[in-house]
């Protein structure tokens, strides 16, 4: 089996200088995730810079590191780690053979960079690559490219954004053959002001297409049909790419015909695509997820994928962790003995997304009452206080009571909500954790939710934590 990278094609790549001959088998600059046999990145940061942690990645493991400061173990020294990782990855993306996915959107682009890679690894076991986590900004993405196997088949990678200009860089790198946007929504609205402008830099995906090997027009654009920046979303993708895909409703090329809920709560589709109709069914619950599918599955056929194996895997594809994994805890509250259905969408949030999953909770069936635990979008700077406000529709309409709001931030939702909801205020995550250890009883359905800085996922341990220890 070859190796990921030798020390001397690190070095060619970076213009480094080899110290010690060495060989890897996979790339990390977390410490804590090294493996035998990786390449220990030493990246600088803010807070710590990677070279602190040099010998232990090399004590677990780490066959070699890149590094600007000599070391005494096999490393190949460079001016600059941050640049030599980026260079890395254009050399791994130059020497791969594999058709390139790339994804991007303000909400769905995680789940969706997910279906894909499920889609085509049940298709080609093995010979499909992906970006893990959320790893999608500018030292994620070429630590991304960086791990490509030689022999990848396919790759599928999230290019993410904060401003106006980093997706245009991502996307030159990553060299796309396909470029796809799920979703249009106002993310990052704080630093671009406006959904239009979201578009815009969300549309620089499109910069970066080429055709697939062998082609020399430009690759295949997929983009939402239902977002009101769908014209605009066009219009940039005319520039460069040689084939448009639509998905979503009305006029789609992907669309989906009937699409009905589920036995076990998830979605039974029956999908228009390019090529042929495909009739599956997803676990996951909840109209933006029959999206994601649709999205999904004009990818997987753009790259002249098996889309009946990608109906079988969507069917399989488990919930991912903080966007909609779901806990069923066994429980007794006041007397009374049952279960508990604890709904973790703590990973991250704007408006869009938290008006999706409202819905969705609103259609649990066999639940007593819908609890929501919610905490505040971040990253909206003047438009905070109007759509939080403008959540308490989706509140109110899936039923929720009581919710429980967390931080300053979520006043204007309290304000909206208050003769329609009992509301509880929580200043911390602790102290909503308090309170809905206190609130729950069988039968209750609870949606956690917030942008991934609030924390979240903590109270899910928590909560999930104690009430499978006093149920035990």
């Amino acid at each position: 089996m070859s190796p990921l990278w030798t020390s001397a094609e690190i070095a060619a790549a970076t213009g480094g200088t080899v110290h010690g001959d060495f060989e890897v088998s996979g790339v990390t600059f977390d410490s804590r995730e090294v493996r035998a046999g990786d390449l220990f990145v030493a990246m600088p940061g803010t807070v710590h810079d990677g070279h602190q942690f040099v010998a232990g990645a090399i004590a677990a493991g780490a066959a070699g590191a890149l590094v600007s400061q000599p070391i005494d173990a096999p490393h190949v020294l460079v001016e600059d780690v941050a640049r030599a990782l980026e260079d890395l990855g254009r050399a791994s993306r130059q020497r791969s053979h594999a058709r390139i996915i790339a994804v991007t959107g303000s909400v769905g682009k995680t789940s969706t960079k997910e279906a894909i890679y499920a889609a085509l690894e049940r298709w080609k076991p093995g010979r499909v690559h992906r970006s893990v986590k959320s790893y999608n900004n500018h030292t994620g993405v070429p630590l991304s490219l960086a791990r490509m196997p030689r022999d990848a088949e396919f790759a599928v990678l999230e290019l993410g954004m904060n401003n106006a200009g980093e997706i245009a860089a991502l996307t030159r790198m990553v060299r796309p053959h396909v470029a796809l946007i799920t979703a249009i929504a106002p993310a990052h609205i704080e630093n671009l002001q406006s959904e239009e402008a979201i578009a815009d830099a969300k549309a620089e995906i499109f910069q970066g297409l080429e055709g697939f090997p062998g082609e020399e027009t430009g690759g295949i654009a997929i983009l939402p049909n239902d977002s009101a920046h769908r014209d605009r979303l066009l219009k940039a993708a005319r520039r460069v790419a040689n084939r448009i895909i639509t998905f979503g409703g009305g006029d789609a090329d992907v669309h989906a015909v009937h699409a009905v809920r589920s036995g076990g709560g998830g979605s039974l589709i029956t999908a228009s695509l390019i090529d042929c109709d495909l009739t599956f069914t997803i676990a996951q619950r909840g109209d933006h997820w029959v999206t994601n599918a649709l999205a999904a599955l004009a990818a997987v056929e753009a790259v002249g994928g098996d889309v009946a194996a990608a109906g079988l895997a969507l069917g399989d594809m488990g919930a991912l962790k903080g966007r909609g994994e779901r806990h069923t805890i066994a429980i007794e509250a006041n007397g009374q003995s049952g279960t508990l259905l604890l709904i973790d969408e703590s990973y991250n949030a704007n408006p869009a997304s938290m008006a999706a999953t409202l819905k969705s909770l609103g259609t649990e069936i066999g639940v007593e009452r819908r609890i929501a635990v919610l905490g505040p979008m971040r990253e909206l700077g003047s438009h905070s206080d109007g759509l939080h406000a403008g959540l308490a529709p989706a509140v109110i309409e899936a039923h929720v009571d009581p919710v429980i709001l967390i931080g300053d931030e979520m006043a204007p939702l309290a304000e909206a909500l208050k003769d329609h909801v009992a509301v509880d205020r929580a200043a911390t995550v602790d102290e909503a954790a308090e309170i809905l250890l206190q609130l729950v009883r069988p039968g209750d359905a609870v949606l956690v939710k917030a942008s991934n800085s609030v924390g979240l996922a903590r109270l899910v341990e928590r909560v999930a934590g104690e009430l499978q220890s006093c149920s035990t």
